[in-house]
């Protein structure tokens, strides 16, 4: 998956919005104005994640480590160099947002899963 596929797959994601709060050059994704994803330089995308996965995937993905800029507990930096398959990309997109949802408010929440 490369970052143009990266971005159309999170602006897929229900209410996902684009904003830029750091700058023209990185672009940060958000659910009801709370961060899920931003894409970085050199093919790099950030994503929430579960601590305990986060070292797993760590672990096993050398395209994947710690949250560049974020903390490093619950943020993945993934390297979108070709090697991680577009089915586990896709599965940390879908948990990162997965985890913000969880942490909304309930109207948020029940208006999202509609």
């Amino acid at each position: 998956m490369n970052v143009s596929e990266f971005e159309k797959r999170i602006l897929a994601k229900p209410e996902s919005v684009k904003t830029f709060p750091f700058g023209p050059e990185t672009p940060v994704f958000k659910v009801c104005d709370k961060m899920f994803a931003l894409i970085g330089d050199d093919n790099r995308v950030n994503l929430k994640c579960e601590p305990d996965e986060a070292s797993a995937l760590r672990a096993n993905f050398p395209e994947i480590t710690p949250g560049y800029h974020m903390s490093k507990v619950h943020w993945n930096s993934l390297h979108l160099s070709g090697n991680l398959t577009e089915e586990l990309v896709q599965h940390c997109i879908d948990e990162s947002y997965r985890l913000v949802v969880a942490g909304l408010k309930k109207s948020d929440r029940d208006r999202l899963q509609k």
